[in-house]
């Protein structure tokens, strides 16, 4: 049974303060931190990002989830699409999968050569090396999940209007590759699992759970974070004036209507 929303928001709170400050010290301090949330279809990449920048700046915390190459981006560097997302000083990327499709769904389903993944995953230690050693506080997360849970949320997303738009044509042809994409993943971790960028797997069967996890555990990584607020001398100045020949909406006391 999965963790009840009342006990997850409970333990959330307490987190999301201590994320907030850490976008203060980020600021203060010029840091540029880097997250990468990978996984596989359904994992729960999203819901863990929305967790991480729910309640800060969206100026100065923001997502990377970039489609498909386009055709000039085919004939750059591999990398240099990701390059151009990667923080200034006091900025929070959040990378909703990354340069990591190389090694997985591009290999996967063929989208990638045998020879491009492998000087893709001979290459991905010097390029974090460069992003590391230039300051950059780089964390990378790959969230877990069973079969059985995964074709679970498939079939959730199917059934559900709301959720549709989660649903690819890739996703259901991933269905049956997942052997191949284990496989994948593992080759990935092997190459690209170093001491200046290892991988952490959090296990996100438990969605409210894994994202607890990977909340606390990316706060115990960076530096104290405490940074005190701003003061500010907050006036009360009453009501604001309203002129009468704009038209006003009163809050509605009941919805039910």
């Amino acid at each position: 049974m999965g963790m009840k929303r009342k006990d997850y928001e409970a333990a959330l709170e307490p987190l999301t303060l201590e994320l907030v400050s850490m976008a203060r010290w980020a600021k203060a301090t010029g840091a540029r931190i880097v997250v990468l949330f990978e996984g596989r279809d359904t994992a729960g990449k999203g819901g863990a990002i929305g967790a991480v920048r729910e309640k800060l700046n969206p100026r100065q915390c923001r997502t990377v989830a970039l489609t498909k190459p386009t055709e000039a981006e085919l004939g750059q560097w591999y990398f240099q699409r990701y390059v151009a997302h990667l923080p200034t000083a006091g900025e929070i990327v959040l990378f909703d999968r990354s340069w990591y499709n190389r090694a997985g769904v591009e290999r996967v389903m063929g989208y990638a050569s045998k020879p491009q993944v492998d000087a893709f995953l001979k290459a991905v230690p010097t390029f974090e090396k460069l992003l590391v050693d230039d300051g950059i506080l780089l964390f990378k997360y790959w969230l877990t999940t069973d079969q059985q849970q995964q074709e679970e949320r498939l079939r959730e997303r199917l059934d559900d209007p709301l959720k549709r738009w989660k649903l690819s044509p890739i996703d259901l042809a991933a269905r049956e590759k997942y052997d191949d994409y284990t496989a994948a993943r593992e080759a990935m971790l092997k190459a690209t699992h170093t001491d200046h960028a290892p991988w952490t797997l959090v296990d996100f069967n438990d969605q409210r759970r894994g994202r607890l996890t990977l909340v606390r555990d990316l706060l115990s990584r960076v530096p104290d974070t405490h940074e005190e607020p701003d003061a500010i001398d907050f006036l009360d100045l009453g009501h604001e004036p309203v002129a009468e020949s704009y038209r006003v909406l009163k809050p509605i006391a009941d919805f039910d209507l």
